[in-house]
C-alpha cells in the first residue's frame, strides 16, 4: 500500500526506516500502530520486535535492535496502543537496548518518554533521541463552527480499533487515483506516523477538540475532498468526547460508518454491548447536523479480515439489502469499493 501525499497543516521529520516494536501484546487490536505502519508504510519499516508473551505479529521479520540497526533502521516505533497509552515496566530494558543500539525511540503512547528515568537516562548516556508524536500544537482555538469551504468526508465507528484509518486511507487513495483533489487528514498517532503530519486528536484538551478538527481541516476550494481519519466512538463510554468534539469540528458532508462484525462488545469494556450500524448512522446524523445541516451517511465499510473471499462478500451483500447503502472493506476493493466512491461523490 502506498502511504498518502498531499497538504498537511504540520510535519514531522522522524528518523527512518523504523523497527516496529509490539511489546507482550496479545490483543491484535491493541498493536494498531505497528499493523497501521507495516500496511501504508512497508518500504520503512526493517522488521519487527516482541518481547516474552506477546502473541501478534505483523508478518515483517523479527529483529534485535543490534539486527534492525545493522539492517539500517535508524528508529524504534512502539507500536502499541493499550489502554492508558501506558509503557509497560517489562518493556524498559528493550527500549534501553534499542538505544545502546543506536535507535531513537519513537512513541505515540499518552506517556512522555522522558518521564521515565530509566528512559530519560539511557537518551543522556547514548545521545539518541526520545520522540513522543503524540503533542498537539499550542494556541489550539475553540471551535466557531463556522461552515468552511472544500467538502469534507469523516469516518465513523462502532467502537475504536476497527478500521477507520485503513477506509480513510483507502478512500484517499482511490479519489487521488481518479484525479480528485484530496487530502489525508491524520488524527492518531499511527496516521500522523504515515502522513508525516496532522492533529493527536486524544491528546487536545477536551474544550479544544472541536477548534483543532477545524484547523486541521481549512477552508479549501470547492471541489477539494479532505479524507477525515475518525477517532475512537460516540457510544464509547472512554472516548465519545473525543470522537464528538471531532465530528462537530469536522463537519462533514458525508460519513462511513466502520464496523467489524466479529465483535459484540465495547473493545476492553465488555459489559457495554456494541451498537448497531443503524444506531451508529442515526445518532451520527442527529449530533453532526449541528455543525453541518447536510450531513448524509455515504455507506459502510466493514472490517473482514476474519472471513473468506465467499463469507465476506455473502455477509456485504447481505448488509446492502438490509440497510440499502453500499457496504464494502475497502481492503478487498472491487465494486462494492467502487460503489462506495460513487456514492460519497454522488
Amino acid at each position: 500500500m502506498n502511504a498518502p501525499t498531499g497538504r498537511l497543516e504540520s510535519s514531522l521529520t522522524l528518523p527512518q526506516p523504523y523497527l516496529l516494536f509490539l511489546g507482550d501484546t496479545t490483543e491484535a487490536g491493541y498493536a494498531k500502530t505497528a499493523f497501521g505502519l507495516a500496511d501504508w508504510a512497508a518500504d520503512r519499516c526493517v522488521g519487527e520486535l516482541a518481547i516474552g508473551g506477546c502473541t501478534v505479529t505483523t508478518g515483517l521479520p523479527p529483529m534485535s535492535p543490534a539486527e534492525a540497526r545493522a539492517a539500517g533502521a535508524r528508529s524504534l516505533v512502539i507500536g502499541v496502543a493499550n489502554q492508558g497509552g501506558v509503557i509497560g515496566d517489562s518493556w524498559v530494558a528493550v527500549l534501553v537496548e534499542a538505544m545502546e543500539a543506536g535507535l531513537d525511540i519513537i512513541s505515540g503512547l499518552h506517556v512522555r518518554l522522558a518521564s521515565l528515568p530509566a528512559l530519560a537516562e539511557a537518551a543522556k548516556r547514548t545521545g539518541q533521541r526520545l520522540i513522543d508524536v503524540r503533542t498537539p500544537p499550542p494556541s489550539i482555538p475553540i471551535g466557531n463552527g463556522r461552515k468552511r469551504s472544500g467538502k469534507r468526508l469523516l469516518t465513523v465507528g462502532t467502537d475504536c480499533a476497527l478500521g477507520k484509518k485503513y477506509t480513510a486511507l483507502a478512500l484517499h487513495r482511490a479519489f487521488v487515483e481518479r484525479g480528485i483533489d484530496a487530502d489525508f487528514r491524520a488524527t492518531g498517532q499511527t496516521g500522523i506516523m504515515i502522513a508525516g503530519g496532522g492533529m493527536p486528536m486524544d491528546a487536545v484538551v477536551s474544550d479544544f477538540e472541536a477548534g483543532a478538527a477545524e484547523i486541521l481541516s481549512p477552508d479549501a476550494s470547492a471541489d477539494h475532498w479532505d479524507l477525515i481519519e475518525g477517532q475512537g466512538s460516540i457510544f464509547n463510554p472512554a472516548y465519545a468526547a473525543v470522537s464528538l468534539g471531532l465530528l462537530h469540528g469536522s463537519q462533514p458532508d458525508v460519513f462511513v460508518v466502520c464496523h467489524d462484525p466479529t465483535r459484540k462488545v465495547i473493545l476492553g469494556m465488555e459489559s457495554f454491548a456494541l451498537p448497531s450500524i443503524e444506531e451508529v448512522i442515526d445518532l451520527t446524523i442527529r449530533l453532526g447536523s449541528r455543525t453541518n445541516p447536510a450531513i448524509r451517511c455515504g455507506g459502510v465499510s466493514l472490517n473482514t479480515s476474519s472471513y473468506d473471499a465467499d463469507a465476506a462478500e455473502a455477509l456485504m451483500a447481505a448488509e446492502r439489502e438490509r440497510l440499502g447503502l453500499p457496504v464494502t472493506d475497502p481492503i478487498r476493493g472491487g465494486a462494492s469499493f467502487d460503489a462506495l466512491v460513487e456514492n460519497i461523490l454522488a
